[in-house]
């Protein structure tokens, strides 16, 4: 029993692991490992404990609850534990919402997903509970054939609710297929050694040799299954990824709800050019500030755009393990928000970590979204004075234009946008003629508009420069008789150019401090920036600045003029006015009603209280409510049987199901004289076995039992149960009352789920050991269900031929 016991449990063990693997893709590691080996083992545990102490199925879903409480925050949540174990209000708060809310979070996020941010719950929780059905099953049926159903279940949800591109497809089928074939083989083995027992004792050798034929030759077969099976699946394996839930599971945020962060750059210069915004501490030499990338154009603004593999509309809820694979200088930045208001959240480089402070910190930390492939991050709940986070992240390296010579564009997909304005196109193509590698092209359009243009933020004092980058403002800054404008035009004009091209570019607008410039930096309207980056193989993205120097304006165009403001004069008091006569005052005929108002709202609250404990409450009672529906309406079907010998035999299974709801084991087949034997034993009520001949003696007796027959006999029956009651204390009597032991199985189903220890315990019968002989004394009748039935349509067609 033990060496089959532990078989078992190591095919459960690697069927489930086959299952488990499959999270590797989703966590880009190992990282969920811990949480889902260890729901595996506790799973493991509560099964075998359960099997071994005989335990239904509701302590069974009690322990697995309590395993999941006490272990659950150690293995998943381990942030939010006390010394990484120790469960806190957070971690069982956590764990409650998380059974229902993980499985949206895991859909809902861009994969791979960080254990950090409370993923590792869905695997723990998913080997927690497949593990605990999958050994039961193994432990309690002699089939195990049905352990395979929740085993193959969790196998299904794990690639359900993985990601497109699998781990090892193949060697996870072919795993499962191996394990649960060697599994069969081998308890069927157990199972014909146990059937043909009596000659195994008389050839013990020769048993023994022909069952390690059995195992080599089956071996063998498995092998060679095994070996095609990978072949053919590796030959038939489609190049297309395989579609799963995220598929079809879109994540809840539309980037598109807030105004590119480009439309603003002309505000925060004038009304912030030498106001704090934000400061950043530990930005190294020659990083950029990034607000935000945009790579769509549609002929009015530059925007982030949502389609295509790699665009700036992928973003994902913040995680620990953003930006995996990045290269560069790892940096920490520490930002503090000033006048700085908005959403789109200032970082730099490829992040891979956002920790937020202060009192809006849980908020951020739950509203922020980040785009692994342009590096823009949004806080939906908007950035406030006094906000702080810090950046871990990744600087990437300064590319020269030396370094860059010989490589080629990089091979990216970009949104579509609108054409370029068609004069924008021809000066691109001139300027880049003569231009022979892809470096060459970018410093010829970089040049263009840094030297022949001209700069101006249109403000006070400065050459007119309207804001925007419309498609008609860049029109017009190509057409003038000088290129006058500022980082928002030129930018956009680079980009458009390039893009005519075909050279995959992108638009970025952020912050950055003079050359030379060390310490605490200080982000303000002054040292706010337009840019553009280009893709270039093996370097990625590289920024370039096509906007003239400030310095650089023209001297013979019209400025905006100063607004000189007139001399106040003094203006002299305006004459009396005759007073006004007003109409007399009509008292106020409606009364307070202040008073009724406030009573109603008051009883409104209260009765919405009520009703809400009371829902809870009948939430709660739901269950018991349920079961003593259920034993209610057992009984009086079998009160009110159409024949008075089935009322008679319906009155003694109330009794036998109320000693099993007290704990009784009643052998399944066992005829009355035997159960009631066991209840008086198990319970300790000696009348029961008076009882049962009674019983037999109505049923097979020579006439049917009269009504007063049957109320005398069920009036025992609810004695004998009543005195049941009272010899057991409060707490039995309740959980007796609550057991689904006598509806799910009991004496008449023991067949089935209860029946499922002593089906696994059962030895099996030897050849003329049972055949039907009567065990009794002579002259003696048995009474066992055939025997009833029989003689009960034995009685019913004498008397039918008598009539």
């Amino acid at each position: 029993m033990m060496a089959r016991r532990l078989t078992d449990l190591v095919a459960v063990a690697l069927l489930m692991g086959a299952g488990i693997a499959g999270w590797w893709p989703s966590f880009a590691g190992g990282s969920f490992l811990p949480a889902a080996l260890g729901g595996l083992v506790l799973g493991l545990g509560v099964a075998l404990l359960c099997a071994w102490r005989g335990w239904g199925i509701l302590p069974t879903a009690g322990l697995t609850v309590l395993a999941y409480f006490v272990f659950g925050g150690a293995l998943a949540l381990p942030q939010t534990t006390l010394f990484g174990f120790v469960p806190t209000g957070q971690t069982l708060g956590a764990l409650s919402a998380g059974a229902v809310t993980s499985w949206k979070a895991m859909l809902t996020t861009v994969a791979p997903v960080a254990v950090g941010d409370g993923y590792a719950l869905v695997p723990f929780l998913s080997a927690l509970v497949f593990g605990v059905l999958t050994a039961a099953l193994a432990l309690r049926l002699r089939r195990v054939a049905w352990a395979l159903i929740p085993a193959a279940a969790h196998l299904m949800l794990v690639i359900a609710m993985g990601v497109p591109d699998p781990a090892a497809p193949i060697a996870q089928g072919v795993v499962f297929a191996l394990v649960s074939v060697a599994w069969l083989a081998l308890r069927g083995l157990g199972g014909e050694s146990a059937d043909a027992a009596v000659p195994v004792a008389a050839d013990g050798s020769r048993s023994s040799a022909l069952r390690r034929r059995r195992i080599l030759a089956g071996a063998a077969v498995l092998v060679v299954a095994g070996l095609a099976g990978t072949g053919v699946a590796a030959a038939t394996t489609l190049a297309e990824p395989r579609h799963v839930f995220r598929d079809v599971v879109l994540p809840p945020f539309d980037v598109h709800q807030y105004a590119s962060p480009l439309q603003s750059y002309r505000g925060y210069v004038k009304d912030h050019r030498k106001d704090t915004l934000f400061t950043v501490k530990g930005l190294p030499e020659g990083a950029r500030i990034r607000v935000g990338t945009m790579d769509a154009y549609n002929g009015v603004v530059y925007d982030v755009s949502d389609k295509g593999v790699g665009s700036s509309g992928a973003f994902s809820p913040i995680r620990d393990n953003m930006s995996a694979g990045a290269t560069g200088s790892a940096a920490t930045l520490d930002v503090t928000m000033d006048a700085y208001t908005g959403v789109w959240l200032p970082d730099a480089g490829a992040v891979s970590r956002i920790t937020f402070a202060g009192s809006d910190a849980d908020a951020l930390r739950r509203g922020t979204y980040y785009n692994d492939s342009t590096g823009t991050a949004v806080a939906t709940s908007k950035l406030r004075k006094g906000d702080t986070y810090t950046l871990d992240t990744t600087i990437p390296r300064t590319w020269t234009d030396k370094q860059l010579d010989g490589l080629a564009f990089g091979s990216v997909a970009m949104p579509k946008s609108a054409e370029a304005p068609e004069k924008l196109a021809s000066l691109a193509s001139d300027t880049v003629a003569d231009a022979k590698t892809p470096i060459a092209q970018v410093r010829a359009l970089v040049k263009k508009f840094s030297e022949e243009g001209f700069f101006s933020h249109g403000l006070e004092g400065e050459a007119l420069s309207r804001a925007g980058h419309t498609e008609e403002r860049i029109s017009t800054l190509i057409d003038g008789q000088q290129m006058i404008g500022d980082d928002e035009q030129y930018a956009v004009a680079m980009a458009l150019a390039a893009r005519s091209l075909g050279i995959p570019v992108r638009v970025v607008m952020g912050f950055y401090p003079e050359k030379g410039q060390k310490g605490t930096f200080s982000a303000n309207g002054d040292n706010l920036h337009a840019w553009v980056e280009v893709n270039f193989e093996k370097a990625g993205w590289v920024a370039f600045d096509p906007t003239p120097p400030k310095d650089k304006v023209p001297q013979d165009q019209i400025t905006k003029p100063k607004v000189v403001p007139k001399p106040q004069v003094l203006q002299p008091p305006p004459p009396p006015q005759e007073p006004v006569e007003l109409p007399p005052s009509v008292p106020d005929q409606r009364g307070n009603q202040d008073g009724p108002d406030n009573l109603w709202g008051i009883l409104g609250t209260i009765l919405a209280i009520g009703g809400s404990v009371l829902l809870v409450l009948a939430i709660l009672a739901a269950p018991f409510i349920v079961i003593g529906a259920w034993k209610a309406a057992r009984r009086r079907r079998r009160r009110v049987a159409a024949l008075a010998a089935d009322r008679i035999s319906g009155g003694w299974d109330e009794l036998t199901d109320r000693a099993v709801d007290y704990g009784a084991r009643l052998p399944s087949g066992a005829t009355r004289a035997e159960e009631a034997r066991t209840v008086a034993t198990a319970l300790t009520v000696p009348a029961v076995t008076a009882l049962a001949d009674h019983a037999d003696a109505q049923v097979f007796g020579p006439s049917e039992p009269t009504a007063e027959d049957v109320d005398a006999f069920w009036l025992e029956v609810d004695g004998i149960v009543a005195g049941m009651g009272k010899e057991a204390s409060w707490r039995r009597r309740m959980i007796a009352r609550l057991s689904l032991r006598s509806l799910l199985g009991g004496s008449r189903l023991s067949a089935g789920f209860q029946g499922l220890r002593d089906a696994a315990t059962e030895r099996v019968r030897r050849p003329g050991s049972g055949s039907g002989a009567s065990s009794g004394a002579p002259g003696t009748i048995e009474s066992t269900p055939a025997t009833q039935r029989g003689t009960r349509a034995a009685r019913r067609g004498s008397e039918s031929e008598t009539s």
